[in-house]
């Protein structure tokens, strides 16, 4: 079964051609990012607008880049959410138009088992079950996974998701967006143990999270730096290596807790935060000691893209989930609200 993706959730325009039978085909994304750094973060107007220039041209490049005719598609898969509204609007009304045209079924995909399915897509992909840790600007979530559909929540973030308090943290030190890769570039020159921040909520049982204590360190850390005349160009690689050693530890202490009480020996990191090399680091450290495996999508596919969307799409068209004729938007949508695979599910996903 042949299967474009479509991801559009907030401000990257992903396409993807995936085969049931040979695999990912093509993909191509285009970012905002350049449009948005100007405003500190993605304008929601602009995003929309930008994924109508970009959508369609992106279509045909990866048709080309596969040797494949719009003909030849079988199924059209989008991002249903969740996501900025206009942006979901944009990929749906696009996937529906195409599916009329062609003939062909389509179905709106869930963001985050997008990326949770992200690793799936490599040479050695985890078997179920397994653990998952969701983390990005938008979503910090502990899963335990049996299946595709088949997920229970272990622990969530109470407030600012990791990805957040990362561009958060960025806009603190002078950051261009987006944050959190450049709080990393520079924690790369820091001093390590010059400054030390709370590990939180890893000092009591229980899974939950919460980063905007952090963040609040952060800041004060900052300010204190600022009124003693200190916050020159090592300070602030040093407070941002103690800010990322803070979110990764926690995190880490976290995903052992869910191993061990899960008794799973498999680990899975997705979302944009997952390409964090130090992050990576010290849970492949922490799971070597548990003798659990580590698994995670290759950088590309650690942010938003249509790969992610086209596989885990495809899953569920060869059960036979398809949408009705209403374009699905879904601004907010918990993911285990979702049926398993197989099961059929109502039009707008929701009903």
């Amino acid at each position: 079964m042949l299967i474009l993706g479509i991801e559009t959730s907030c401000d990257e325009t992903g396409v993807a051609l995936y085969d049931s039978e040979q695999g990912l085909l093509a993909h191509a994304l285009f970012s905002q990012i350049d449009m948005h750094a100007d405003y500190g973060g993605v304008v929601p107007e602009l995003a929309s607008r930008d994924h109508v220039r970009k959508l369609l041209p992106l279509c045909d490049q990866v048709l080309a880049d596969a040797g494949r005719i719009r003909g030849d598609i079988e199924g059209i898969t989008y991002t249903a959410g969740p996501g900025l509204v206009g942006a979901l609007m944009v990929g749906g009304s696009v996937a529906h138009a195409l599916g009329f045209a062609l003939g062909v079924p389509v179905l709106g995909v869930h963001h985050m088992e997008g990326h949770l399915l992200a690793p799936m897509l490599e040479d050695n992909p985890p078997a179920f079950p397994f653990v998952a840790l969701l983390v990005s600007g938008g979503h910090t979530q502990l899963v335990l996974v049996n299946g595709i559909g088949e997920y229970e929540m272990l622990g969530e973030s109470v407030d600012d998701a990791a990805g957040e308090a990362f561009d958060k943290t960025a806009k603190m030190l002078g950051l261009d967006y987006p944050g959190g890769p450049r709080v990393a570039a520079l924690a790369e020159n820091g001093t390590e143990g010059r400054y030390r921040f709370p590990r939180p909520m890893t000092d009591r049982p229980g899974l939950d999270f919460s980063f905007s204590g952090l963040k609040t360190f952060t800041l004060n850390t900052v300010s204190a730096a600022e009124k003693a005349g200190g916050l020159d160009d090592q300070t602030r690689a040093d407070i941002a290596l103690a800010f990322e050693a803070a979110v990764v530890d926690t995190l880490t202490i976290k995903c052992r807790r869910a191993l061990e009480q899960t008794c799973s020996k498999r680990l899975v990191i997705a979302g944009g935060v997952s390409a964090n090399k130090r992050l990576r680091a010290g849970m492949e450290k922490m799971a070597d000691k548990l003798g659990a495996g580590v698994f995670y999508a290759r950088p590309e596919f650690c942010t938003d893209n249509g790969a992610m969307i086209a596989y885990a799409g495809c899953q569920r068209m060869k059960a036979g989930q398809r949408d009705g004729d209403r374009i699905v938007a879904v601004p907010r949508w918990p993911m285990n609200s979702l049926p398993p695979i197989g099961e059929p599910r109502g039009n707008g996903l929701v009903d």
